[in-house]
C-alpha cells in the first residue's frame, strides 16, 4: 500500500513539473513575441531614417512568423484567460504590421512628408502600447498559473517526503517488532525445554537474518527513491566522499561530463570534473577541496568551461556545498552545476550589437551629439561632430550644448527641443533647422540641425544630428550673384540633390 501511494505521489510530481515547464515556455514565448515586435519597430524606424533595406530584416522576420508565434502560444497555454488575450492580440498585431508596411511603402516611394506625418500621429505608439498591455496580461495570467503550480509542486514534494519517512519508519518498526517477538519466543522455549536450545538458537538466527534482510531491502528502496529524486532535478548533481572521490552522478551530470556513474565512481573529482578558464585556457580551481576542508559553500569563478570526456566544451556555473552526517561532521561534498553556454552566447551577441552601433556612430558623415535633457550637458559626440565644432572628445563632453549653438541660449534651447518632442498633436520629430554654430576657435559655421529625444536609464536625453552646410551656402551665394537663369538651373539641381538626401 505504501509503494502504491508513493508511486501515485511521484506521478503527480512528474505531471506538475511538466505543466510548470509548459507555463515557463509560454512566458518565454510571450516575451520573445514582444521583443520581436520591438525589434521590427526599431528596424522600421531605421529604414525610415536611412532608407537602408537591411534595417527591415527584423520586420520581415516578424511579419512572416507572427501567425505561427500566436498559434504556438495558443497551443501551449491551458489558461482560458490567456486564450481570450490572444484573441485580442492577433488583430492588434495585424494592425501594427499593416501600419508599418504602409510607412515602409511611403518611404520607398520617397513620400517622406506623409511618412513623417503618420509617425507623428502617435497611432503606431498607441498600437504598440496596446500590444504591450495584452502581452503583459498574458504574462500575468501565466505567472499566476505558474505560482499556483509551484505551490502544488511544493506540496506534492513535501507529501512524497512524508510518505517516504512514514513508510520507512513502519518497515523498521515491523522489523523491530518481529525481532522482539522472535526473541521472546526463543526465551520461552529455552525456559520450557533446555534440550531444544540448539534448535531455538538456529530459529533466532534465521529470524535475525530475515530482519536484517528486510532492513536492507528497506534501505535499498530509500536509496532508490533518492536516486529518482536526483534524476528529476534539472541541474547536474555530482557527489563526492570525504576524500574528494566521485560517489554519484545524476543523469544531467552524466550527460555534461560524458561519464556514467559506474565509470566515475571512486575516481578523483578532478579527473571527472575538468574545468578551465574560458579566457586564459588554464585549469580552474575545483571548490571541492575548500568545501571539504572548511565545510563552507563555494562557487565557481565566471567564464568557467567544463571539458567533457569526449573533449566537448560547455560554459557552466556551479556551487559546491558540504554533506554532513548527524553529528555535523563533513563526510563529502555535492557539486551542482548547469550549462550556461546559451546564456553566454546571448551576452556575446549583445556585445557585438553594441560594437556595431558604436561603429555606425563613428563612421557617420553627419555629426551626432547626445546631451542631457536637464541642463543640456553633452554626454557623447561622434568624430564628425568633433570635426564640425573643432573640439576633441575630451573637451566637448561635459560642455553645454548652447555653447556650440549660441543663438539657442539655455532657456531657448529647452523651448526649441520641446518643439521637436513628439506629442499627440505632434509636430514632426527631427525636422531639419538651419542655425549658426560656434567652433572652438570662435569662428562660426552654418549647420542644419535635427533633434529627437529618448529615455535611457530612467533619464531623458536629446540626440542632435548636425550637418555642416557651408558648401551649400557658398553655392547659393554664388548662384545669386550669377543671375536668374543660373539660379533656376542651380535650384533644379539642388532640388534633385535634396530629394536624393531625403
Amino acid at each position: 500500500m505504501g509503494s502504491v501511494v508513493l508511486l501515485g505521489s511521484f506521478r503527480q510530481i512528474l505531471d506538475a513539473s511538466a505543466i510548470r515547464r509548459q507555463s515557463l515556455v509560454v512566458l518565454g514565448s510571450a516575451n520573445d513575441l514582444l521583443s520581436a515586435m520591438k525589434d521590427a519597430e526599431t528596424g522600421q524606424r531605421g529604414f525610415l531614417l536611412t532608407g537602408d533595406e537591411a534595417f527591415l530584416e527584423p520586420y520581415l522576420a516578424v511579419r512572416d512568423s507572427i501567425a505561427l508565434r500566436v498559434g504556438t502560444l495558443r497551443r501551449l497555454s491551458a489558461e482560458s484567460a490567456t486564450h481570450k488575450d490572444l484573441d485580442a492580440l492577433a488583430p492588434l498585431l495585424d494592425a501594427k504590421l499593416a501600419g508599418m508596411a504602409h510607412l515602409i511603402e511611403l518611404r520607398r516611394n520617397q513620400d517622406v512628408a506623409r511618412a513623417q506625418a503618420l509617425v507623428s500621429s502617435g497611432e503606431g505608439r498607441r498600437q504598440m502600447d496596446a500590444i504591450r498591455a495584452v502581452v503583459r496580461s498574458v504574462a500575468a495570467t501565466e505567472q499566476a498559473a505558474l505560482d499556483r503550480r509551484d505551490d502544488a509542486f511544493g506540496a506534492d514534494l513535501r507529501r512524497l517526503l512524508s510518505l517516504i519517512i512514514i513508510t520507512t519508519l513502519l518497515a523498521l518498526l515491523c522489523a523491530i517488532a518481529f525481532a522482539i517477538w522472535v526473541r521472546q519466543r526463543a526465551q520461552q522455549r529455552l525456559a520450557n525445554a533446555a534440550h531444544v536450545d540448539t534448535e531455538q538458537s538456529l530459529e533466532i538466527q534465521e529470524a535475525t537474518n530475515a530482519a536484517l534482510q528486510q532492513a536492507n531491502v528497506t534501505l535499498a528502496e530509500s536509496e532508490e527513491r533518492l536516486e529518482v529524486t536526483l534524476a528529476s532535478i534539472g541541474d547536474a548533481v555530482m557527489t563526492t566522499d570525504a576524500s574528494a572521490r566521485v560517489s554519484g552522478l545524476n543523469p544531467v551530470a552524466e550527460r555534461l561530463t560524458g561519464w556514467t556513474t559506474a565509470q566515475a565512481a571512486g575516481r578523483p573529482v578532478s579527473e571527472v570534473f575538468q574545468i578551465i578558464n574560458k579566457e586564459t585556457r588554464l585549469s580552474a580551481t575545483i571548490p571541492v577541496a575548500e568545501t571539504l576542508a572548511h565545510g563552507t559553500v563555494h562557487g565557481l569563478a565566471n567564464h568557467t568551461v567544463l571539458i567533457a570526456r569526449d573533449g566537448s566544451e560547455r560554459d557552466i556555473a556551479d556551487s559546491c556545498a558540504p554533506i554532513r552526517d548527524r553529528t555535523g561532521q563533513v563526510i563529502g561534498a555535492v557539486l551542482v552545476f548547469r550549462d550556461v553556454t546559451d546564456e553566454y552566447a546571448v551576452q556575446q551577441a549583445l556585445n557585438d550589437s553594441s560594437a556595431l552601433i558604436e561603429t555606425v556612430l563613428t563612421t557617420a558623415a553627419d555629426g551626432i551629439i547626445t546631451f542631457h535633457a536637464s541642463g543640456g550637458v553633452v554626454a557623447k559626440a561622434n568624430p564628425a561632430a568633433q570635426r564640425i565644432f573643432g573640439y576633441p572628445a575630451a573637451e566637448l563632453i561635459g560642455r553645454e550644448f548652447s555653447l556650440l549653438v549660441p543663438e539657442l541660449e539655455r532657456d531657448q534651447l529647452a523651448h526649441a527641443l520641446e518643439y521637436y518632442r513628439p506629442s499627440d498633436e505632434a509636430r514632426a520629430k527631427g525636422l531639419g533647422r538651419e542655425v549658426t554654430g560656434r567652433r572652438k576657435d570662435g569662428s562660426t559655421v552654418p549647420i542644419e540641425m535635427a533633434v529627437s529625444d529618448m529615455m535611457l536609464g530612467g533619464q531623458r536625453y536629446f540626440t542632435c544630428i548636425v550637418r555642416d552646410i557651408t558648401a551649400r551656402k557658398e553655392a547659393e551665394m554664388a548662384l545669386q550673384r550669377a543671375g536668374p537663369l543660373q539660379s533656376a538651373i542651380f535650384n533644379s539641381a539642388n532640388f534633385s540633390s535634396i530629394a536624393t538626401d531625403a
